[in-house]
């Protein structure tokens, strides 16, 4: 990354330089303005408690997010970990730039594309928290870099994306399948076959040895070769919105998962709500992961169109010029929030303290950074809306010969839809998209075709005195 920059004249980089410093302030304010980290119930203290005796959790979460919070456990803050991922966010944005420079995009047009990740509120909240999102953004960028800043992919690029794209994969499951994508992105280039082949190989053995690898330890402790407990329940939380089984008609043991009259307002709230079928059998959900997975997926079988439905209604989301809270108890913003946000005192929450920062607690708003970051502003659509204009500008440029963006707009498009189509729609799960939606798009721009003229010629006369 250094040495594309270095590529440059320095003066190339002053605007982005200027605009950086101007990000850096504005995380500087996010650390006097809150008196710590923001810390969610439930996932916050599920990746600390894991890290503090590493091991892979078999619920939701595998253990990559905790992996890193187990080598930076020696300080025992949790500000620390805030700080620490501030500076990946400006990393992402440094990694963008340097993508756009190297393929040719001028300094303002590069840094016009990082605008998002560096002032967007949601993005520098996501820094503040302890959240695997943005280690997934920063190890997916990362992965696009290596990858898409030379018209020539090395062996050694393809090596260095498979192993990120790993990484993201044990970070958030739902990033495994970009190794996949990426594969099949060094096969369809035209490079011959055989250089291809061999890149292609190289991705998909760098990507899959480290989830193997993972898959092992995670069947020693759970007796399971997977990568986490949830996928099963997931899929048939999904299936709670349209699943009727008088179509599906389940098998005796997978009928008990069928809707029961409990309805709720999202797909992921059937995974926590009491009345719903899973729930009502006897010992913890996640122990009827399997059983959950084949109801699913015979749900979607026997009712693919209302799958489609539900995975398009809920992806639009992502798009409206207002936000729309699903489900309905959450309160989605594009501003930094103001207030006092407190913590249970339970078991997980006490025990947390204990072993990995003595100190953590809820969150409050410090005078007078608070009011200055509440009255920061930054228009939704900014967020919505002007993101589907991206991903339709990045759909064009990975059309035609060349198809500079197909590689960023794919990874974008997938990191959008699958989340939704493995469980259900998320504001915060939009954002790993935001990033290669930005590049995709700025690739796209830069690729058109320009016109050329030829000077006009100049008519000599002759005067005659």
């Amino acid at each position: 990354m250094a040495s594309v920059l270095a590529s440059r004249p320095p003066s190339g980089h002053r605007l982005f330089t200027a605009v950086l410093v101007l990000a850096a302030a504005l995380r500087v304010l996010v650390i006097l303005g809150y008196d710590t980290a923001m810390v969610y119930w439930y996932d916050s203290f599920t990746y600390l408690d894991t890290a503090v005796r590493l091991r892979p959790n078999g619920a939701f979460h595998p253990a990559g997010y905790s992996a890193f919070l187990w080598l930076l456990r020696p300080f025992h803050s949790v500000e620390l970990v805030a700080g620490v991922q501030h500076a990946m966010g400006l990393g992402v944005a440094v990694m963008m730039y340097a993508l756009l420079r190297s393929r040719g995009l001028p300094g303002w047009g590069a840094t016009l594309a990082a605008l998002p990740v560096l002032f967007d509120p949601s993005f520098v909240r996501l820094e503040h928290a302890i959240l695997s999102d943005l280690q997934v953004i920063f190890l997916v960028t990362a992965a696009l870099l290596v990858l898409a800043r030379r018209e020539e992919v090395s062996t050694r690029a393809a090596a260095a994306a498979g192993l990120l794209l790993a990484l993201a994969g044990l970070t958030r499951t739902a990033a495994v399948p970009l190794i996949g994508i990426a594969t099949l992105w060094l096969l369809l280039r035209r490079v011959g076959w055989r250089r291809a082949a061999v890149l292609a190989a190289v991705l998909a053995v760098a990507g899959a040895l480290p989830l193997l690898a993972y898959a092992g330890w995670y069947e020693r402790h759970h007796g399971r070769f997977a990568l986490s407990g949830s996928d099963g329940v997931a899929l048939w939380a999904r299936t709670m919105t349209f699943a009727d089984c008088s179509i599906i008609r389940p098998p005796p043991e997978e009928a008990k998962l069928c809707p029961n009259g409990t309805v709720v307002d999202a797909a992921s709230e059937y995974v926590w709500a009491p009345g719903a079928s899973l729930n009502l059998l006897p010992g913890d959900r996640f122990a009827h992961n399997d059983l959950a997975r084949s109801f699913a997926l015979r749900a979607i079988a026997a009712q693919p169109l209302d799958y489609l439905r539900e995975v398009a209604a809920n992806t639009a989301l992502a798009f409206t010029w207002e936000p729309v809270p699903h489900p309905d108890r959450m309160t989605p913003t594009s501003r930094f929030p103001y207030g006092v946000w407190t913590v249970p005192g339970n078991e997980l929450v006490r025990r947390v303290r204990a072993t990995y920062d003595p100190d953590i607690r809820g969150m409050r708003s410090v005078e007078p950074w608070g009011s200055a970051l509440a009255a920061y502003p930054y228009p939704w659509f900014l967020h919505g809306t002007l993101f589907g204009v991206l991903l339709l500008a990045g759909a064009a440029g990975s059309a035609g010969r060349r198809r500079p963006a197909a590689l960023p707009w794919t990874f974008a498009v997938f990191l959008l839809v699958a989340p939704v189509a493995a469980l259900d729609f998320d504001h915060r799960y939009v954002l790993p998209a935001i990033p290669p939606a930005c590049v995709a798009a700025a690739l796209a721009v830069h690729g058109i075709p320009r016109a050329r003229y030829r000077p006009a010629a100049v008519e000599r006369t002759t005067v005659r005195v």
